[in-house]
């Protein structure tokens, strides 16, 4: 990492308050402004953390919420409370088998993304890496989401994401995009909300 991205990222206004909150990453915090419009978390739900590492997306809900969640990224993650990990590639079907496997056939409530390829930048490998990945999310979201459940996942604005959108406004009542003030304004991230899931 160059100097100048951890001079940035030591000053940053959520890095240091995800240190003070006792929180794994700054990511918390787009997580928490996103549910503060779009109210995504209830009680007692069931939900899946694709991308999870290092856990702070899955730490806030479990620290706030009473929710089961079942977390998986291809890194290690430190043990939470009510929290299932499974370390793996989500691209390979083993490990895809395994985490449905663990769902035991419940109903999930919501599906959240924070999925991103390493990035080797060059623009149009990284994005085409990149909607790979939301498209299976996605896939994986329209297999085992309840009817009326909730889809939140991490995108770029480029090549295919128009077409992205096209494709969930088809299977969800309502489809937003959200730009929370803790994305860093110079990135092309946006994350797209789902709600109300039409199931087949």
């Amino acid at each position: 990492m160059g100097k100048q991205w951890l001079n940035r990222h030591n000053t940053d206004i959520y890095v240091k308050k995800s240190r003070l909150d006792g929180y794994r990453s700054r990511a918390v915090y787009k997580l928490a402004q996103i549910d503060a419009r779009d109210r995504l978390f209830t009680d007692n739900m069931n939900v899946v953390d694709l991308g999870s590492a290092p856990g702070g997306w899955s730490q806030w809900i479990a620290k706030n919420k009473q929710i089961k969640v079942f977390a998986l990224d291809i890194l290690p993650m430190q043990p939470l409370n009510n929290v299932n990990f499974i370390q793996g590639d989500f691209r390979e079907t083993e490990v895809l088998n395994k985490l449905l496997e663990q769902l035991g056939g419940r109903k999930i409530d919501l599906v959240i993304s924070d999925l991103a390829p390493n990035i080797t930048g060059i623009k149009d490998v990284d994005q085409a890496r990149s909607m790979l990945l939301a498209e299976l999310a996605r896939d994986f979201a329209y297999e085992v989401l309840a009817p009326n459940g909730n889809f939140l996942i991490k995108v770029f604005q480029g090549e295919g994401f128009d077409f992205y959108i096209r494709d969930l406004r088809k299977r969800f009542k309502k489809v937003v995009t959200r730009k929370p003030d803790a994305s860093r304004a110079k990135s092309p991230e946006v994350y797209l909300v789902g709600k109300g899931y039409l199931k087949d």
